[in-house]
């Protein structure tokens, strides 16, 4: 299984990344610092699941999630965000599902197992 993991700050993507090794062993994780490079790896390694952040420079994670689901509708998209208002947002741009970044790990992993 391959999961993209795209937000800007890079110890958020390294959380995420340990959470994932130790939960799904076997897994590919690559990381995207920004919408742009999420869009160019989406087409590079084709992702069953990405987890977007909202909030990134050069192209933001609603766009990018956009740009996955009309080019790619079978990645799920999962948007992680500190902004729980704008989760209408992200499923109108196509993810599968919103998760805040304020939910435990525990409750990450379920929802990416609803998704898997």
């Amino acid at each position: 299984m391959r999961i993209l993991i795209a937000d800007d700050q890079q110890r958020t993507r390294q959380s995420l990344k340990a959470l994932l090794s130790t939960s799904l062993p076997g897994t590919e994780i690559w990381e995207a610092a920004n919408g742009a490079e999420a869009l160019r790896l989406a087409e590079d390694i084709h992702p069953q699941l990405v987890l977007m952040d909202i909030r990134m420079p050069e192209i933001d994670g609603l766009d990018a999630t956009l740009g996955i689901k009309s080019r790619w509708p079978e990645i799920k998209v999962l948007v992680l965000s500190l902004y729980e208002g704008r989760q209408e947002e992200a499923r109108a741009a196509g993810a599968d599902l919103f998760v805040s970044k304020g939910e435990s790990p525990e409750r990450l992993l379920c929802a990416l197992s609803s998704l898997l």
